[in-house]
């Protein structure tokens, strides 16, 4: 028990404190987003189910009840094999303390969730307030597009039930249909992907933990990565220059030609398709994507090694 208690603790402080730090400083994010919010992922399932397993084995330990529930259906030599009796007097408060992060981590993504659903009842609130009245006999039902009436460009998706994208007339008149096209294309991009529920889990985590690197790193890469993302999604239908072109013309008013920009994300993103880097190869590829999806099992393997190594042996 002491053993897999200290290796599933050093596990996910290693991976909290150590590892977003390397990962932010490698390049090859920017070549391959798509895995790289795969690999963002994955770190975070890892160090969440190293604190679960710490948590029911320490509980298991620590409260005669609750291990009584936990194992129930196993052997009395799988039961023997975790030595449950013989922990270290630590035990109890990294039990209470995993106990208090769960419930806080439940508490921040119920928050988050409700934040969230609140933000898009008010906004569609508000294109319903902007959009033109439909001439009389008419359906009043909207389609996933909405077009505002509007000199500012702009462009967005709206999740939900139902989700729309929104479109200005000032994006329509400033683009091309083929840019438009890339705009679309985009927005569609972070539709497909589920973007909104990685924004939601970054946030919730982030505000729930501000101290913690790996969860800051993971909002801030998360909110970097899924755009580049959608640019790669809308440069693949539309070609990279039209892609470019577009978001140049939804954001020439913000400046997004100049070095000084206050939003460097949009400079780099046109720089980025003008000059698309090169991708991985594919055997570096497919090594990132089975060690990312690998790392989240260590911890189940450790929760359970003593089971297995009873097994071996007899």
């Amino acid at each position: 028990m002491t053993v897999a208690l200290s290796l599933l603790t050093g596990i996910a402080l290693t991976a909290a404190l150590v590892v977003p730090s390397v990962l932010t400083r490698a390049d090859w994010p920017d070549r391959e987003p798509v895995l790289a919010l795969w690999v963002w992922q994955c770190l975070v399932a890892t160090v969440l189910l190293c604190c679960l397993a710490a948590l029911l084995l320490g509980a298991s330990a620590v409260f005669h009840t609750f291990r009584a529930h936990v194992f129930s259906a196993a052997s009395p030599r799988g039961t023997a094999a975790y030595d449950l009796a013989a922990v270290p007097p630590w035990t109890t408060a990294l039990t209470l303390l995993l106990a208090s992060g769960a419930a806080w981590t439940t508490a921040m993504l119920a928050r988050e969730l409700a934040d969230a659903r609140r933000r898009r009842r008010l906004r569609r609130i508000h294109l319903r307030e902007r959009a033109p009245e439909l001439p009389a006999g008419l359906p009043a039902v909207r389609g996933a597009l909405l077009v505002l009436e509007d000199e500012y460009p702009d462009a967005w998706w709206l999740p939900g039930s139902p989700p729309q994208l929104v479109v200005t007339t000032g994006a329509l008149a400033r683009l091309t249909s083929h840019q438009v096209d890339a705009v679309l294309a985009h927005e569609l991009g972070h539709a497909r992907a589920h973007h909104d529920w990685l924004l939601h889990l970054s946030q919730a985590l982030a505000t729930g933990f501000p101290g913690v690197p790996l969860f800051a790193h993971f909002r801030a890469q998360t909110h970097r990565l899924v755009e580049l993302a959608a640019d790669d999604t809308a440069s693949r239908r539309c070609g990279h220059l039209t892609t470019a072109l577009a978001l140049i013309g939804l954001n020439e008013h913000r400046g997004v030609l100049s070095c000084a920009t206050p939003r460097p994300l949009l400079h780099q993103r046109v720089q980025r398709l003008l000059e698309p880097p090169p991708r991985l190869d594919p055997t570096r590829r497919a090594a990132t994507t089975m060690a990312a999806t690998l790392a989240p099992l260590l911890p189940l393997l450790i929760a359970v090694a003593p089971v297995l190594l009873t097994g071996i042996r007899h």
